[in-house]
């Protein structure tokens, strides 16, 4: 099968000879003599190069700078912020923001002005006020439950059994370390009164 695909090939190309300085160079352009297309290809190469070398003037300052950045505890976020920054403010000083701004502030001032407005913004702030004066009914009638809660006599009664239990643990725990001493060495000191009750 090689071989048959190698007759195609070789049936379908011919040796065509190559001439490197001719099919490097297109042909000139109409009006140009030979002697000027060689000076400018000759300038095109020289611009080229200096292209190139500013091109790694450019990247090793690159480098530096980041360097410099590092060595001074500069973070690409720190540069991000300041380009935002001067970015907005490039914004705020343009002609465009200027009018808009302009124009937005004209608008707010006929809209807060209109009769709509007024109407709406009095009643909203006559709904704040019904609404705080309900919510401080609210909070006095809860305040007001709460100590007739305290009050009752089933919140005494359970205030006087955890009393009494609190005693009793105390009273218990002076007895039983009269005799013995904790590791701690916690017998040697009274018990402190933390509780609320």
């Amino acid at each position: 099968m090689e071989s048959a695909s190698q007759g195609l090939l070789s049936d379908t190309m011919t040796d065509v000879p190559v001439d490197s300085g001719a099919s490097a160079r297109a042909a000139a352009p109409e009006g140009l003599t030979l002697a000027e297309e060689e000076e400018l290809r000759s300038e095109l190469a020289k611009v080229e190069e200096e292209i190139g070398t500013l091109r790694q003037v450019l990247a090793a300052k690159e480098r530096h700078c980041g360097e410099l950045k590092r060595k001074l505890g500069l973070t690409p976020l720190d540069g991000l912020k300041q380009n935002l920054s001067k970015s907005w403010h490039d914004v705020q000083v343009s002609n465009a923001y200027l009018s808009a701004s302009s124009t937005l502030e004209d608008w707010n001032e006929k809209l807060t002005q209109s009769e709509a407005y007024k109407k709406t913004q009095e009643t909203l702030s006559q709904a704040g006020q019904k609404t705080s004066a309900a919510l401080s009914n609210v909070s006095s009638v809860i305040s007001r439950k709460l100590g007739d809660m305290r009050n009752s006599a089933t919140f005494k009664s359970f205030e006087d059994r955890v009393g009494t239990i609190k005693s009793r643990m105390v009273g218990s725990r002076e007895n039983s370390t009269d005799g013995l001493h904790s590791p701690s060495g916690a017998g040697d000191k009274p018990p402190q009164d933390n509780a609320p009750f």
